[in-house]
């Protein structure tokens, strides 16, 4: 298996997430339908580099308040901190809010939450609950959600390091996690290094096909050449 390495993160970097998804559609074919998100969230700094980091998972609800009561509260959220302090860095936090159709209820995130977690080596949160203190988020801390709210309301962690679904992309702890302004995807530990020479070939073929349509005169004659000069550049 692969290792985050500064050399992978600035390789995988270097592409978009729907370039990601391009490059795994030729390295793991039967992925093509999963593995990425595919129901919207507000991205809200879309101006940060892409997000690669290691997921650490947990699921969240705000409705009504935890059950837990004095020690056993106290142990879930310092085995949940804790669990976030562990294992390779930069992670990125992938929470499941349980609440249902009331899903972002609460936010579990915000200023305090957000300079935490960055201090802690984590780079941002996906989830499918709600962000806000969006102003005063940590500098540099990426935050993709289903919505925008104003309040904690009862918001809890119910569990953490297993595995979610957060809009539509089943991720297990430990998973490698590419993400930016058009969602995220799960890059396979063991094609991960092979992302950028798929990703790399793929951009190669799209510009030759581009730089034709943007030539005066082009036309289907012209796009059909395109079509043939790309399929060349392929192995």
């Amino acid at each position: 298996m692969a290792e985050l390495t500064q050399s992978l993160i600035e390789d995988l970097q270097a592409f978009d997430t729907p370039t990601v998804c391009n490059a795994l559609e030729i390295l793991v074919p039967e992925r093509r339908g999963y593995g990425y998100t595919t129901q919207p969230l507000i991205c809200t700094r879309p101006e940060l580099p892409p997000v690669v980091a290691v997921a650490r998972t947990a699921a969240i609800r705000a409705t009504h308040p935890t059950h837990l009561r004095g020690k056993e509260a106290r142990e879930m959220n310092d085995g949940y901190y804790a669990y976030i302090d562990e294992g390779p860095k930069p992670s990125v936090v992938v929470i499941q809010d349980i609440d249902g159709p009331q899903r972002g209820y609460g936010s579990y995130w915000g200023e305090v939450n957000s300079n935490v977690h960055m201090g802690l080596g984590c780079l941002g949160v996906i989830t499918d609950g709600s962000v806000r203190d969006i102003p005063d988020i940590a500098d540099g801390f990426q935050m993709m959600a289903d919505r925008i709210g104003p309040s904690h309301a009862f918001v809890h962690v119910v569990g953490y390091a297993q595995t979610v679904t957060v809009s539509g992309m089943r991720v297990s702890s430990g998973d490698l996690i590419h993400a930016d302004q058009h969602g995220a995807v799960v890059i396979p530990w063991d094609v991960a290094e092979g992302v950028k020479e798929a990703a790399t070939e793929i951009a190669a073929r799209e510009a030759v096909i581009i730089k034709a349509a943007q030539q005066d005169g082009f036309n289907i004659d012209k796009l059909r050449a395109a079509w043939g000069e790309a399929a060349e550049l392929q192995h």
